[in-house]
């Protein structure tokens, strides 16, 4: 059984999860960067990209919607972006039993704003100490959510000067995240069947299926792998 070192102070245990997040904090400017331009750059104007920032908060999603934007129906963006977003059914089910615990003023603004980077945070902390603190999952979460606002709010500005972001290889910034979230999640637990299956079921639906069911059947077959695979402490 794992043993809590997290600290007991609100405050404390706040800035444990700003330095836990902080590395993938910094790989997030980039990724605002090509949101906020290429909102600039779909005829959006500033206010529009940070109201999308503000309430839909998922860069994913929002980078798909922003590059069909103009070329597509309305439904065919909402359906698209429902469909990458799925994903975040099974997120939010394996983190209930690590926050049901907490008050509701952190439980349902912590889902709200719940992101690949912030979710990874927080349940490999829990993975390795045990057990988490409304400090640390605020802290893991709110500059995460801050942050993506002002680095939109950048890429609305620098839209017209930084023109096509691959020429500056930031096309390859989701590629790099989603790399070191599951590297951390390895080094945790060195299972490597949900990431092969994952891998293997989303190039298969990429290459069969077309659009985005790539991104959800990936995350089933990963999730279905982990349970067929999972032992409990002290099972043989």
């Amino acid at each position: 059984m794992y043993q809590s070192a997290l600290p007991q102070s609100f405050g404390a245990s706040f800035t444990a999860g700003i330095i836990d997040v902080l590395p993938l904090l910094v790989g997030l400017v980039p990724f605002g960067l090509i949101v906020g331009a290429l909102g600039i750059q779909s005829g959006l104007s500033t206010g529009e990209v940070m109201m999308m920032s503000g309430l839909v908060f998922a860069g994913a999603a929002q980078f798909i919607a922003l590059d069909m934007w103009g070329s597509a129906a309305g439904l065919t963006i909402v359906s698209t972006t429902l469909l990458v977003n799925l994903r975040h059914v099974l997120m939010g089910a394996s983190a209930r039993p690590q926050i049901v615990h907490m008050p509701r003023w952190l439980k349902w603004p912590f889902l709200y704003v719940m992101a690949d980077e912030n979710w990874a945070t927080v349940m490999r902390r829990a993975r390795t100490h045990g057990d988490l603190t409304p400090g640390y999952v605020a802290g893991a979460s709110v500059p995460f959510y801050v942050g993506w606002q002002i680095t939109c709010y950048i890429g609305t500005q620098a839209g017209s000067v930084m023109g096509d972001p691959a020429t500056w290889g930031f096309d390859f910034v989701f590629t790099a995240v989603f790399i070191t979230l599951v590297f951390s999640f390895w080094r945790v637990d060195r299972r490597s069947a949900p990431i092969v299956a994952s891998a293997a079921v989303a190039l298969a639906a990429e290459h069969y299926l077309g659009g985005t069911w790539y991104i959800l059947l990936g995350g089933v077959a990963g999730v279905a792998a982990a349970l067929l695979t999972f032992k409990r402490e002290g099972a043989t």
